[in-house]
């Protein structure tokens, strides 16, 4: 069971993992070990909260299919396992960036002595800009 938050987590029988081999070099262990791991979760058969849905098939994400599906394919460590724990974890944390609701900015004001202290920084400049004109005698 994974999960996302205390009240939402996901089954395993939701989740398909599958083992393939894994794509580059590496010699002989990659030609013959199936390393790689392929994981898919389907949103619209899960288990998730309906607004979990709808947040995920609303974002255009480039792990998220045209159906509807999560496919993650990991393959950066040599072990089976630890492939199968990066592709979890990639599961997991794009679920929360595509749920968690963005806070809203609220519009606020300069100061007053932070536009003081703008006004006189354009003076100063200004200043220093006349003195390098020409000098008259």
């Amino acid at each position: 069971m994974i999960v996302l938050s205390r009240a939402v987590s996901i089954p395993d029988e939701e989740i398909t993992i599958t083992a393939i081999r894994a794509q580059g070099a590496g010699g002989q262990h990659v030609n013959k070990a199936s390393t790689a791991i392929h994981l898919r979760f389907d949103i619209r058969a899960s288990s998730l909260p309906d607004y979990y849905k709808e947040k995920l098939l609303a974002a255009s994400h480039h792990l998220i299919s045209a159906d509807g599906v999560f496919i993650i394919k990991a393959q950066e460590y040599r072990s089976q396992e630890m492939n199968r724990e990066a592709a979890i974890a990639r599961l997991v944390a794009v679920i929360k960036e595509l749920t968690t609701e963005q806070k809203s900015r609220r519009a606020t004001r300069p100061t007053r002595a932070s536009k003081e202290r703008r006004l006189n920084a354009k003076a100063q400049k200004s200043n220093v800009k006349t003195l390098r004109g020409k000098v008259n005698y």
